[in-house]
């Protein structure tokens, strides 16, 4: 199950859970303390694919969910029972510890067709813009990130990041061409 929207989750555990029960891109949160450029990631990926905020049945997670959707309104949410995400072994509770079948069933609730891009970025096309590779590829790589409000990347990161935001072809070429103009003056 291929799911439109981008995910956010708490953190790493809980994206690495969530994958293997579906096929979906997240954001993590990496717990209470949101800052400034998760939120602007969350605002961009509910403005390109939708938000299904996903965290944690606990009083940290509920936090999280109430913040994120005060500062970026219209996001879907997906809930898991406390008893579902419990893992007994350890006595925490966390969606991490769901099963693939709940996860699934979460997801689906809320969860709308996947659409793809028609035109997809060519990592041939990030090596020639430069982004990947050469002296000034990291330097590129940060001013393309502010413009198309997807953050710093490494290179290998910066494809599927452009993909995740669907990021067009014309939004990448023109922000490149953006970026190697700025390098000439």
């Amino acid at each position: 199950m291929k799911i439109k929207e981008i995910i956010v989750v708490e953190g790493k555990d809980d994206t690495v859970t969530v994958q293997r029960a579906v096929e979906a891109d997240t954001i993590e949160t990496n717990g209470s303390a949101i800052n400034a450029e998760t939120i602007e990631k969350i605002k961009l990926a509910q403005e390109k694919r939708g938000v299904i905020i996903f965290t944690d049945p606990d009083y940290p997670g509920e936090k999280i969910r109430k913040t994120v959707a005060e500062k970026v309104p219209g996001c879907k949410h997906a809930f898991i029972k406390k008893e579902d995400a419990f893992d007994k072994r350890h006595k925490k509770v966390g969606v991490e510890h769901a099963s693939i079948e709940i996860i699934r069933q979460a997801l689906q609730e809320v969860q709308q067709e996947w659409i793809d891009i028609d035109e997809e970025i060519s990592f041939d096309e990030l090596i020639h813009y430069g982004f990947i590779a050469g002296a000034k590829a990291k330097s590129r790589r940060e001013k393309l990130g502010i413009l198309l409000r997807i953050g710093y990347t490494n290179g290998k990161q910066l494809h599927k990041r452009l993909k995740m935001f669907q990021i067009t072809k014309n939004q990448f070429e023109q922000a490149a061409k953006q970026v190697l103009q700025e390098e000439l003056h």
